[in-house]
């Protein structure tokens, strides 16, 4: 996912998707810990997607504290 698809979004979508890719990365770790993961880049993918959906949520609350 690219941070102009991720701009689109409300905060409450973006909360959520934030929520749910914590949830993926731990499922991934646990995978990772019983040698049951079939793709380890799967990891960093989702550990970036989870910076790109922090940092608009940040760009989006720096918006709001100017207005």
């Amino acid at each position: 996912m690219t941070a102009a698809e991720l701009k689109k979004l409300s905060v409450e979508e973006l909360n959520k998707k934030l929520a749910d890719l914590k949830e993926e990365l731990f499922n991934l770790r646990f995978q990772l810990a019983i040698n049951q993961l079939e793709n380890p880049m799967r990891i960093s993918a989702v550990k970036k997607d989870i910076a790109r959906v922090s940092t608009v949520l940040r760009q989006f609350e720096l918006e709001n504290t100017k207005a």
